[in-house]
């Protein structure tokens, strides 16, 4: 019998399998990964040696307006430790820099006093100057001109009228954009509405080339990534993290190098094969990413990608906050059946491309080949029973009903952290 931590919520939960079952356990190497210093250095080592850019400080000089773009609370970037060293060194180059923090909320709602805090501490929220970005707040926002994919692209205009524009963020595999970090922070992360929709159309996200660790010829970031050289990034400071959330390496310089040495990292660290089986047990990761049912989609792919044809994923994920988005909840509300929602979205063009609309193409692609047990004991198990999944209160209740669909022999792969592992054939 096999006793495997899995993350969820802010802390784990051990799985049990039998050995019979087992056929294997698809890890990122970063989860063990042993740094060889402290998290602060780690991160001043990186800003003090820059990827193809000049020190942030020297950049700095002579920019009286500085605009620095952060996560927000779905992310895990560690900005307690990132964010003051970031604007240390800022105020190392130009100490009466005018810096303003704008929180990249992308299409999420907005980010909360109370979870300002808990991101990045009371110090900074106290005395620095933080903005969330609303993207549907037409006055924070100018149009700039037209994506490679014809998509209008609008930004925050706070990020555009900067003298300098910095970004922190971290890097782990994207189910759709390839990576995250980089040039993400400014699409989806700053921009408008009418811009995400565009950059998630429904082709885009049926491409082949949209999937976890896939950069080249991927439409998605192709936009997001003439989205960041419009906007101007002229610096970022990304960071990959292990199972506890701790800085094991951090990249810093130039946007787009810079963020290309961390994928590479990130590509040797989190590439794992697949093992197919009929089962497969994955989470998202902990909090914060296991905080909805729209966040926790990105890590039912990776199962989804170690699975045989009408297997069963079970996700552990804590999903405190709920569902995660209003028309993501009513388009299966809507549909009957994963294969209508899916048919649905494939008709809807670019320009017409509605809110959440990728996240319930995605889970409508899962659901048509396989069944979905999702594990928590803090949602409301009929908010996901009506977007067509199992609930289960616990790994072990989950495990039981794959079982009673696959039969007691069914083979089982887990992936503990599904969002942080690269899925190979």
């Amino acid at each position: 019998m096999a006793t495997i931590k899995i993350p969820y919520g802010r802390g784990f939960v051990d799985l049990a399998v039998e050995d019979r079952n087992l056929r294997g356990v698809l890890e990122s190497r970063a989860h063990h990964a042993k740094a060889t210093e402290d998290q602060s250095t780690i991160v001043s080592q990186a800003l003090e040696n820059p990827i193809a850019s000049p020190r942030l400080c020297e950049l700095a000089k002579g920019k009286p307006k500085v605009v620095v773009i952060t996560s927000d609370h779905t992310r895990p970037v560690p900005s307690k430790i990132t964010l003051p060293l970031l604007l240390d060194e800022i105020r190392r180059g130009n100490p009466k820099a005018d810096i303003t923090i704008l929180i990249a909320t992308g299409f999420h709602r907005l980010t909360t006093p109370e979870e300002m805090i808990n991101k990045f501490g009371e110090h900074i929220v106290r005395h620095e100057k933080l903005v969330n970005h609303d993207c549907r707040d037409e006055h924070s926002l100018v149009h700039v001109g037209v994506l490679p994919s014809n998509g209008q692209l609008i930004l925050n205009r706070l990020a555009m009228e900067a003298d300098l524009l910095v970004a922190e963020g971290f890097i782990e595999p994207h189910f759709f954009a390839g990576f995250s970090g980089g040039r993400k922070s400014v699409l989806p992360g700053v921009a408008s509405t009418t811009t995400v929709l565009a950059n998630h159309c429904a082709k885009f996200i049926a491409s082949d080339f949209a999937r976890a660790g896939v950069l080249e010829n991927n439409p998605i970031h192709i936009d997001m990534l003439y989205a960041a050289k419009a906007a101007k990034l002229a610096f970022i400071l990304n960071v990959v993290i292990d199972a506890d959330k701790k800085v094991v390496k951090a990249f810093a310089g130039d946007m787009e190098k810079a963020h290309q040495k961390g994928c590479e990292f990130v590509t040797a660290m989190a590439s794992v094969v697949a093992i197919p089986s009929d089962i497969s047990i994955t989470s998202n990761g902990g909090y914060p990413l296991d905080q909805n049912i729209y966040q926790a989609v990105k890590g039912m792919t990776a199962a989804e990608a170690t699975l045989k044809e009408g297997g069963v994923v079970i996700i552990a994920a804590a999903c405190n906050d709920g569902h995660g988005g209003q028309d993501f909840y009513e388009t299966f509300l809507k549909y009957p059946t994963a294969r209508a929602i899916f048919d649905e979205i494939m008709q809807i063009p670019m320009e017409s491309t509605i809110p959440d609309q990728w996240e319930s193409q995605i889970l409508a692609r899962i659901l048509i080949k396989h069944k979905v047990i999702l594990v928590t004991d803090q949602c409301d198990p009929k908010t996901i029973t009506d977007m067509h999944m199992i609930h289960a209160y616990t790994l072990e209740e989950g495990l039981q009903l794959a079982y009673q669909i696959k039969g007691s022999d069914a083979s089982v792969t887990v992936v503990p952290d599904g969002v942080s592992v690269i899925v190979r054939a």
